[in-house]
């Protein structure tokens, strides 16, 4: 793979009802938002989630934001704010991270605020994100690694045509010890 910091990667995407794109300075207020909201739903899956386990504050959230911009621009963890088209207002957030660009491969992850759930908008941003790693970045393994008791998110990979390969049993613990499994999703430019 070429320097990866000369890839022409867009700063947006956009699907039939969704706009996304990377984080501003200034996002922080929004997504502190988003985040309150869904703060239970998130904390479910602390393996998956640790991130969730801090109290959120506006300031947390705007320097994940400029963190997550300066990332972006470095190549090494590419986030998307999703946001409804019509609206403006934040559904959730996607990345691709874990890149390695000799092969290159990404791993994909993913949340959404809890009263956008249901409507099938993270599928349609995971296919978006699929489309941008298969197809512009010439990914030749896009994977997905969600919590084995998050069945929302395994139908979402299930969805968006992802192959599970299996589960790591026993493979994380939580902050407070608790062993946690792993299901292992992959799609490839052939799916």
């Amino acid at each position: 793979m070429n320097d990866p910091l000369l890839l022409d990667i867009p700063e947006q995407l956009e699907t039939e009802r969704l706009r996304l794109r990377v984080p501003h300075a200034g996002d922080g207020l929004q997504i502190y938002e988003a985040i309150v909201e869904s703060l239970e739903a998130l904390r479910r899956f602390p393996a998956s989630l640790p991130w969730a386990l801090a109290e959120p504050s506006v300031n947390s959230s705007e320097r994940f934001s400029r963190h997550a911009h300066s990332s972006f621009v470095a190549r090494i963890f590419l986030t998307y704010l999703i946001l409804d088209k019509k609206l403006g207002t934040l559904i959730g957030c996607a990345s691709l991270h874990d890149i390695d660009w000799r092969v290159p491969k990404l791993e994909m992850g993913y949340w959404c605020r809890t009263s956008r759930q249901g409507q099938g908008y993270v599928t349609e941003a995971v296919n978006a994100l699929a489309e941008l790693a298969l197809g512009h970045l010439k990914a030749q393994r896009l994977e997905i690694r969600t919590d084995d008791e998050n069945t929302a998110s395994c139908q979402v990979c299930e969805r968006a045509g992802f192959t599970y390969e299996g589960t790591l049993r026993y493979e994380r613990r939580t902050l407070n010890g608790l062993l946690c499994s792993t299901r292992i999703y992959a799609r490839w430019p052939d799916c």
